[in-house]
């Protein structure tokens, strides 16, 4: 079932998620969660940091998987996702590094490494709660329109309005990798729980196709249709695409948490 909720922007999403994951750590301490990067995940982590500090919640058997990484730039690299999630995830939420995981953008193995990261989250016992944004051409995590349902973790070739999208936190967009590896369409559907946040009008088509168009490659995100448990969190101009009756406007945290 897709839940459709409107909240007040991007802290309110935050505030929402990060209750709903702290409980979920307390009730089960060895947790795995699916990490998303970009700025759109980042109001969850402030606030489940917050919780973790203000709780005293035990962190240190949480298990973390991002979703994908660029290939050929160094692990070291600011803008690798090796170390956004490090800095942005393993850091401000005080998890055990040994523990966060990041697929291997490293030329040299990418032959394997989409298995080995496949593996990986099946003997962490799989991811229970999935972070998600979209892109405006309807992706999630790296695989672009025309990715299969069914894909698991594989290289991907990025579309030039991705590498344009993520040009701005490189000097240049010839510094922007060509390609990177992803957890498939089909590695997300896995997870236990999918939350997907989008804000901003300019996010609306690419949400109302993912919500109410076909399931089709062509909007890789219309895949969480075929998900028995997924929240999406909007804000209103990211809702402006659908129907009133559709949605539910949240001004407060969810019941019970």
């Amino acid at each position: 079932m897709t839940e459709v909720l409107v909240v007040a922007g991007p802290a309110a999403a935050g505030e929402y998620v990060a209750d709903i994951l702290a409980r979920a750590i307390q009730t089960d301490p060895e947790t795995v969660l699916g990490l998303a990067t970009g700025s759109t995940p980042l109001p969850i982590y402030a606030a489940l940091a917050e919780r973790v500090r203000t709780e005293g919640i035990d962190v240190s058997s949480v298990s973390g998987f991002a979703l994908d990484e660029y290939v050929g730039i160094d692990p070291a690299h600011e803008q690798s996702y090796h170390h956004v999630i490090d800095a942005e995830v393993t850091q401000t939420l005080g998890l055990n590094p040994e523990r966060v995981h990041v697929p291997s953008g490293n030329p040299d193995t990418l032959e394997s490494a989409g298995a080995a990261y496949e593996e990986a989250i099946r003997a962490a016992g799989g991811v229970g709660w999935q972070i998600l944004g979209i892109g405006a051409n309807g992706h999630i995590g790296f695989n672009e329109p025309g990715s299969p349902i069914d894909s698991l973790t594989r290289q991907v070739p990025l579309t030039e309005q991705t590498r344009q999208d993520n040009a701005r936190f490189f000097d240049s967009i010839d510094d922007v990798p060509r390609h990177a590896i992803t957890q498939g369409v089909g590695t997300i559907l896995r997870a236990g729980h999918l939350f997907l946040l989008a804000f901003g009008e300019h996010k609306a088509d690419a949400v109302a196709r993912a919500i109410n168009g076909p399931v089709s490659p062509e909007i890789p995100a219309s895949a969480i249709q075929q998900h028995p448990n997924v929240t999406v969190l909007l804000d209103a101009a990211a809702a402006s695409g659908l129907d009133a009756a559709e949605y539910t406007v949240v001004t407060g945290t969810p019941a019970g948490v």
